[in-house]
C-alpha cells in the first residue's frame, strides 16, 4: 500500500480504505495464480510456433509492462510500477477464449512476469506464488524478465480526424499506413461525411500515425 500510494519523495496519506484496497488486490493476485482460467503448461515449456492476434496482444502488454516497470524501478517510481503491474494482472484476469496450449502458454508468461515484477514489493507472498505456479527454485534466484523489443512496437495506431481543425472522431489503422489509405479511412467516418455534405474536400492533410485534418 505504501509503495503504491505515492512517490517516495511525497507525504503519505494513511487510510484504512487504502489498506483494504491493497489487501483485496493481493487476494485477487493469489486467486489468479492459484486458480487460473486455463490449464497452464509446465514451467519452461517450449513457446508455440504462432499466436492468434488476441494472444499476441496479450504478449505485447506483458512485454511492455516488463520494459516500463524495469524503468520505473530504476527511477524509484514504485507507485507507477505497481499501477502498471495491476493493469497487467487486470488484463490477465480478463483473458477469454478457447482453452488451448497457446493461451495457456501466454497466460503462464503473463503470470510469471507479474510475480517477478512485483517480487521486490511483496517478496514473501511472491516466493509462495512462484512455488504455487510450479517452480521448485526460489524466485529470488530467477532472472529478471527481459522485454522482447519486437513486441514493444505497436502494430496499430489511433489517429485523430479533424474537420477544419475541429475533432470529429478517431480511426485505428495499421502503423505507417499509406497516406491514400489513411485519407480514405478518415473520409469514411460518418461525422466527416456529415460535415462534407456530399461535397469533395478541398484538401486532406495527413500527418502519418498522428492526425488527419480535412479542410472543407
Amino acid at each position: 500500500f505504501m509503495l503504491s500510494d505515492s512517490p517516495p519523495d511525497r507525504d503519505l496519506d494513511w487510510t484504512d480504505s487504502g489498506i483494504e484496497g491493497a489487501w483485496r488486490y493481493v487476494n485477487r493476485l493469489w486467486r489468479l495464480v492459484t486458480e487460473p482460467p486455463f490449464n497452464l503448461p509446465a514451467p519452461n515449456s517450449s513457446q508455440p510456433e504462432s499466436f492468434t492476434p488476441a494472444a499476441n496482444a496479450m504478449r505485447r502488454l506483458t512485454h511492455k509492462t516488463i520494459a516500463a516497470v524495469s524503468d520505473d524501478l530504476d527511477r524509484f517510481h514504485f507507485n507507477r510500477a505497481v499501477a502498471r503491474i495491476r493493469e497487467l494482472t487486470n488484463a490477465l484476469e480478463a483473458v477469454t477464449g478457447q482453452e488451448n496450449d497457446e493461451f495457456g502458454w501466454v497466460l503462464r508468461e503473463g503470470l510469471e512476469t507479474a510475480i517477478c515484477l512485483i517480487g521486490p514489493m511483496m517478496p514473501h507472498i511472491t516466493e509462495e506464488l512462484w512455488q504455487q505456479i510450479g517452480h521448485e527454485t526460489l524466485l529470488v534466484e530467477a532472472h529478471w524478465p527481459k522485454a522482447d523489443n519486437s513486441l514493444l512496437i505497436d502494430e496499430n495506431v489511433t489517429i485523430a480526424v479533424q474537420v477544419n481543425g475541429k475533432l470529429r472522431g478517431t480511426i485505428e489503422v495499421a502503423k505507417d499506413l499509406s497516406k491514400e489509405d489513411a485519407e480514405a479511412a478518415a473520409l469514411a467516418l460518418p461525422r466527416v461525411q456529415e460535415a462534407l455534405q456530399n461535397k469533395p474536400a478541398r484538401k486532406v492533410i495527413v500527418v502519418p500515425n498522428r492526425i488527419i485534418n480535412v479542410v472543407l
